[in-house]
């Protein structure tokens, strides 16, 4: 991919793997990748006991869908913090600025897709200290 060209159809080796201890993220969408500009979404792969700890995005609205997988799923909503076991077909709704963790607690691996609007947090992700970026494969 050209640094001007931007991809129309976006697969996992088509983009850079955000690797940290907790797990990988693949963003599919980004305004690197496609040029999007009012939302980012990737993949995020967890292994089995991994997840993140307890965090938010300022001014960030988040999507969660489960592709596979399961897990444990925190969100301190305004109404309340809410917990319940995710699996396949649930979609969470983080609103902006608000808490929330996410920890597979399955026995294989957990996918799950992963949205922010506006974008923003995948590219703070890639500059934290300790990620691995891994090339695109193609």
């Amino acid at each position: 991919m050209g640094c001007d060209e931007k991809l129309v159809f976006v697969e996992e080796a088509d983009v850079e793997t955000q690797v940290f201890d907790w797990g990988r993220l693949s963003w599919l969408s980004e305004p690197r990748v496609t040029a999007a500009e009012r939302f980012s979404a990737g993949v995020v792969k967890l292994e089995p006991g991994g997840g993140h700890d307890r965090h938010n995005h300022p001014g960030v609205e988040e999507i969660l869908y489960v592709i596979s997988g399961k897990g444990w799923q925190v969100v301190d909503a305004p109404s309340g913090r809410q917990e319940r076991e995710i699996g396949p077909g649930v979609l969470v709704h983080i609103p902006p600025d608000v808490y929330h963790s996410t920890v597979n607690t399955g026995e294989r691996t957990m996918a799950i897709l992963a949205i922010y609007a506006p974008p923003g947090p995948e590219a703070e992700l890639r500059a934290m200290p300790g990620v691995i970026i891994e090339p695109p494969q193609r």
